[in-house]
């Protein structure tokens, strides 16, 4: 279940709640039991490394012209 952070405006007080994507801009009371809370924007972090493909020597035929696939799709 989706995590979603919250800010009272009353106290400035910043929490987190877990519920349905189908309740996230539903009203949210602050633990200190103000009403008055504003959903903030959340950001993902995605951790892992990504590494670079090798640069692999082309095997003969004529030069692609680019794009995607390297122009053999293109028929040309």
């Amino acid at each position: 279940m989706p995590r979603y952070e919250y800010r009272c405006r009353s106290c400035g007080d910043t929490f987190e709640l877990s519920r349905p994507m189908a309740e996230s801009a539903a009203p949210a009371a602050c633990p200190a039991g103000h009403d008055d809370t504003v959903k903030l924007l959340s950001t993902v972090a995605v951790g892992g490394s990504a590494t670079a493909p090798s640069a692999a020597p082309r095997s003969g035929g004529a030069g692609g012209g680019g794009g995607c696939c390297g122009g053999g799709c293109c028929g040309g």
